[in-house]
């Protein structure tokens, strides 16, 4: 158990907590202050130690999971409900990212996938006038085709012509950037009527999510269950399904499976529509949850690449995927009370995030440090060394 990927994942998070508790500390003028009379009296700076690191903790916990200084139950429990729907975007681009990687392939283009998907279904389904609920299910879709028509291309070009997607991706990335501002700003395109600022008309009221819990929880809406139904989707077609087993046959290895009989080119175009119909729906969270005002270039808010932390640490399942996207939500939703009681920037989550994907990413450096048994990997790796350093020597 202690090899495991779970209890190494763990000590991750908790080895990035201790991180940003020294960080706290060292940008806490509590802390420095009383740091500079430490030799007189010693107690003052563990002192402001504890205030500013427990403090601050303690703040991302009433933000996050429950404020224990609400008045009743119903409002301290709104964190934990905020904490879900900010999660709703990042899982669903999260399964996109994950999806292409049990393919072999580095999807980082969720970034554009989610704004021309965003854009897309504004250009196509805003007009329609459709009743509830039919335009809510209509605009999602439209997102959903966006991305998969943007990230499609990726998959097309690898295809046919062995373009590298990173590449392919990165490109594209700017490109939707750069076309949906123009979009936004054009009169007749998306730009709202009447308006010359570069933004475009508020989501129609039909295509809205209806909170899922009343409008007491505003921050988790239907669209948390759409994505709850992707992640399901998404075990089901890589899990138990056949194309789900030639993907993964792609994902360990292009040449067998090549061999094998499958078309690898095939699977490529088929994981990148998976994957930017994903990240479509990360769009659709967007324009029908969050942000309903009207939308820019900016629609994607950070999402896109943090999808690939979310995937890294859901080491690439789709029901990993969505516990991380859990965490990063919490994350999210805990930062602005840490930074609205606390004083803490909020750059101190986005370093806590980047220390987890460093060690989930490195697991022999997460063993060596608490002591854990090496895995039969690095087992089998270092008798191999034994073995050729042995054969050198004869």
């Amino acid at each position: 158990m202690l090899r495991g990927s779970l209890v190494t994942t763990i000590l991750a998070f908790v080895v990035a907590l201790v991180v940003g508790g020294i960080l706290i500390a060292a940008t806490s003028e509590e802390v420095r202050d009383a740091a500079g009379y430490f030799f007189a009296r010693p107690g003052d700076t563990f002192v402001a130690l504890w205030n500013s690191v427990g403090g601050g903790y303690a703040a991302l916990f009433r933000g996050a999971i429950y404020n224990t200084t609400a008045d009743g139950f119903l409002t301290g429990i709104r964190s934990l409900t905020n904490s879900i729907g900010y999660s709703a975007p990042l899982i669903a681009a999260g399964l996109g990212v994950a999806l292409a990687f049990r393919v072999g392939m580095f999807n980082i283009g969720a970034q554009g996938q989610i704004i021309f998907g965003a854009a897309f279904a504004a250009l196509i389904t805003f007009p329609m006038g459709l009743p509830w609920p039919l335009q809510i299910v209509m605009t999602m879709l439209g997102a959903v085709v966006g991305g998969a028509v943007w990230a499609g291309i990726v998959g097309v070009l690898k295809a046919l012509t062995g373009a590298h997607e990173v590449i392919l991706t990165i490109m594209l990335n700017y490109v939707a950037v750069y076309l949906v501002t123009w979009m936004v700003s054009t009169a007749g395109v998306l730009q709202k009527a009447g308006s010359n600022q570069p933004i475009s008309d508020p989501t129609p009221s039909s295509a809205v999510f209806p909170s899922l819990l009343g409008p007491r929880f505003p921050a988790l809406d239907w669209g948390f269950v759409f994505v709850l139904l992707a992640a399901v989707f998404v075990y089901w077609l890589l899990e138990r399904s056949t194309l789900g087993m030639r993907m993964r046959a792609v994902g360990e290895n292009r040449h067998a499976a090549r061999a094998a009989g499958i078309d690898v080119k095939r699977i490529y175009i088929y994981a990148m529509l998976f994957a930017g119909g994903l990240a479509g729906l990360a769009a659709a969270q967007q324009i029908q949850g969050a942000v309903t005002s009207g939308f820019t270039s900016t629609i994607d808010a950070g999402f896109g690449f943090d999808a690939i932390t979310v995937a890294l640490l859901g080491r690439s399942r789709a029901f990993g995927t969505v516990a991380a996207g859990l965490l990063f939500g919490a994350l999210k939703a805990g930062s602005y009370a840490m930074q609205g009681a606390e004083g803490i920037p909020v750059d101190i989550v986005l370093v806590v995030q980047a220390v987890v994907v460093l060690f989930v990413a490195a697991p022999p450096l997460v063993r060596t440090i608490f002591f854990l048994p090496k895995s039969a990997q690095e087992i089998q790796a270092k008798n191999r060394a034994k073995m050729a350093k042995k054969a050198v020597a004869r």
